[in-house]
């Protein structure tokens, strides 16, 4: 399937649009990164158009919180992109990519939020984010051997990151099997599953994965859209009926960069060329990114 084609953007003096962010220059409240891998999906993709779609996905809304007082976050924070990473994908396109949001990271930004690509960009973005915790918003616990867009989760465990900081939210009935399930378990992995978020609310489960994950420093935030229902999210190869709703995955994500442990974030799983014509899965996407503005705008 083509990508979505919207009509022209009207224009109004009185109405700013988010996005077209500068380059970074000197310390920067948060910057966008493209990595736009998909080599090693589980599933066919065309993920490596999304972190443009992306892009054009964010001059479709405003970068207004309505308050009171309404605020417009491209004046209460200095936000930037930086771009993408060519070929990110390997070991190769890996260490690029881990280097870059270092080097990000080492000339302020405050946060990374990296626009995906498959999931397995989370392995490197959070490595050169240099954290010592991890939540993920996924249906999937990502612990596969191997390496794909499914093993991410168990390759940062492997380098060592601690499995006691890690919390997995929104993980869902009939999208993992035992054999992964039990991994989790064995690890010490903290698993807030689909059904505990609805009942707890967004913010409770995220007091708790905040405590958990950022107990010894650092957080990176894996926000990976299929956790969401597949009414809302059809571009996700693995999205299922019965996963949350957007409004949910929003609520996740403004919550989480309240705190400001959380110095990284992706936004993965994506793909732009199979989206529904109206391209509500890439603005979904793009509605995250203001979400992560929006709470570290709030914090």
């Amino acid at each position: 399937m083509a990508l979505s084609t919207d009509p022209p953007l009207s224009a109004d003096p009185l109405w700013p649009r988010a996005g077209d962010w500068p380059a970074p220059d000197g310390r920067m409240d948060a910057v966008l990164l493209g990595l736009p891998a998909f080599r090693t999906s589980l599933s066919p993709t065309g993920a490596h158009a999304t972190p443009t779609a992306v892009r054009e996905a964010l001059r479709r809304f405003s970068p207004t919180l309505l308050g009171p007082p309404p605020v417009d976050l491209t004046e209460a924070l200095r936000v930037a992109d930086a771009g993408d990473v060519d070929d990110p994908d390997g070991p190769e396109g890996e260490a690029r990519v881990r280097d870059r949001v270092r080097e990000l990271r080492a000339d302020g930004a405050g946060l990374v939020i990296a626009l995906g690509g498959d999931n397995s960009v989370t392995y490197a973005t959070a490595q050169g984010a240099g954290v010592s915790g991890l939540i993920t918003l996924d249906a999937h616990f990502d612990l596969r051997d191997g390496v794909s867009n499914g093993s991410p989760v168990r390759r940062l465990v492997e380098d060592g990151l601690d499995p006691r900081r890690i919390v997995q939210i929104g993980i869902a009935d009939f999208a993992n099997s035992v054999a992964y399930a039990q991994r989790a378990a064995d690890l010490g992995i903290t698993v807030i599953t689909l059904d505990e978020v609805r009942r707890r609310g967004a913010e409770d489960v995220m007091i708790q994965a905040l405590s958990i994950a950022g107990a010894a420093g650092d957080v990176h935030l894996d926000i990976d859209v299929d956790v969401c229902d597949r009414s809302v999210a059809p571009g996700c190869p693995a999205s299922v009926p019965g996963g949350l709703e957007a409004w949910e995955l929003r609520a996740l994500v403004r919550a989480a960069t309240g705190d400001r442990r959380v110095v990284s974030a992706d936004v993965v799983e994506v793909d732009a060329t199979a989206d529904a014509p109206d391209g509500r899965t890439v603005r979904l996407a793009a509605l995250c990114v203001l979400e992560l503005l929006a709470g570290r705008a709030l914090a």
